[in-house]
């Protein structure tokens, strides 16, 4: 057994302090409570700091991480938007090789677990060699990203996804030909390959999906859900442009939430990203279909997607996790302030929520961990694996804190400088002063 004694760690109900994990070979926890354990041969390693769950990146594009910041300048007199980036992000997608994918990626988990992330869900698109023909092994670029998640020692969840055409109704074009399954088969054959590349590491789960509404026809998204395995978790992309709405309805005849609604069995195994622009019909169903959305603030910025209706769906009961999507920000509470803060903006008043700090921490917590294929039943708790994120309390912001204020204070002041440490399966993944070469 290997015992750490905090200043306090965050549960459900509040905070347990001081605090005393005690954890197996295996990493997960046989001991939780105030006070050490009695007895011979006990060593307790002291921390000074505070434990927080570890936050779980929901969505993550790895390959993105090379542009981030690059394509920030057009020429004047240009429109830059979402469809202009892509551009960008098309042309990024055709450099990379298999081992230049694992480096990135490598690159990116280390930086993941500094800011405090035990877990990444990575929506893997880029599949094929730079011609579109597929690898000798053809879940080859999957299987770098798990063997990047290895090496930095992030727990990962690979999920390939089913990218089929350009977009509605439409061929796909030359630039996106590395994504492309031209049929369901194929896909099905690339997702196989995928569950003997999860294989290699304990670390790894497997989910599935598709790209979007877009990006495959809609037979095969409903056949895609109906013939893929039965209990992992089920992502795709939705709603993030007016564009995307507004092609959508006239090739489908609804919008793109509308149409999984009235289509597809939603339910807690669905995780719909950005979900960007909805009607308030669409909104108050969502919630209510059980379907979780994953929320990339940092994105949906950067790339003027819009600002999600966070306050209707949460008063309608729904459930959102984060991700770090195209990694422009990597930041989780950076994250979490600005889900709160667009709120802020557009109705034009504070504390949306009446404790924001917990309510943001404990939904992004427990549906990140379902669109990673996993559960708890607590932030800590005895059988579950620890996993967690420790801050410095000597920090002068955090100091200042007292109980009551000490969540709020992280949340909404808090930068990678305060974080001492990210531990994964009870051990040190990152330790501040102690950060691997890159």
């Amino acid at each position: 057994m290997t015992y750490y004694a905090f200043s306090s760690l965050l549960l459900k109900d509040g905070w347990l302090s001081p605090a005393c994990v005690g954890v197996d070979a295996q990493g997960t926890i046989q001991y939780l409570a105030q006070e050490p354990p009695m007895g011979p041969g006990v060593v307790v390693q002291a921390v000074k700091g505070v434990a927080l769950p570890g936050f779980q990146n929901a969505h993550s594009h790895a390959f993105q991480y090379g542009m981030a910041g690059l394509a920030e300048q057009h020429a004047v007199g240009t429109r830059d938007d979402f469809w202009s980036w892509r551009e960008a992000m098309y042309a990024c997608a055709e450099t990379f090789s298999p081992g230049q994918t694992e480096r990135v990626a490598t690159t990116l988990y280390r930086h993941l677990l500094r800011n405090g992330y035990t877990s990444v869900v990575e929506f893997h698109y880029l599949h094929h060699g730079p011609t579109g023909q597929p690898y000798a092994n053809p879940a080859e670029m999957g299987e770098r990203l798990v063997a990047a998640a290895r090496t930095a020692g992030i727990k990962i969840t690979l999920v390939p996804v089913f990218y089929q055409k350009g977009d509605f109704g439409r061929a796909p074009q030359p630039r996106q030909r590395r994504f492309i399954s031209r049929t369901l088969d194929d896909y099905l054959r690339l997702l196989d390959s995928s569950r003997q590349a999860v294989a290699h590491y304990e670390g790894a789960q497997l989910g599935f999906g598709v790209h979007s509404l877009r990006a495959v026809e809609a037979a095969d998204v409903l056949a895609t859900y109906a013939q893929g395995p039965p209990d992992l978790p089920f992502h795709l992309h939705a709603a993030e442009q007016t564009l995307e709405v507004e092609r959508c309805q006239a090739h489908l005849g609804a919008r793109p939430v509308e149409w999984l609604l009235e289509n597809m069995p939603l339910n807690d195994r669905f995780h719909l990203v950005h979900c960007t622009h909805m009607a308030p019909d669409e909104t108050a169903r969502l919630a209510r279909s059980g379907a979780h959305v994953v929320l990339c603030p940092g994105t949906e910025g950067n790339l003027g997607d819009g600002i999600f209706p966070l306050v209707d769906y949460a008063e309608a009961g729904g459930r959102w996790s984060i991700g770090t999507d195209s990694h422009i920000s990597l930041n989780p509470l950076e994250d979490l302030r600005w889900l709160d803060y667009g709120q802020r903006l557009v109705h034009r008043r504070r504390n949306i929520f009446a404790d924001g700090a917990s309510v943001l921490v404990e939904k992004t917590f427990f549906a990140g961990l379902k669109a990673a294929g996993r559960t708890a039943t607590d932030y800590f708790a005895l059988g579950q694996p620890f996993d967690a994120v420790v801050y410095d309390p000597d920090q002068p912001l955090l100091a200042q804190a007292g109980p009551r204020q000490l969540l709020a204070a992280i949340v909404y002041t808090a930068d990678p400088s305060a974080v001492l440490g990210t531990l994964v399966d009870g051990k040190w993944a990152y330790r501040k002063g102690e950060m691997a070469a890159y």
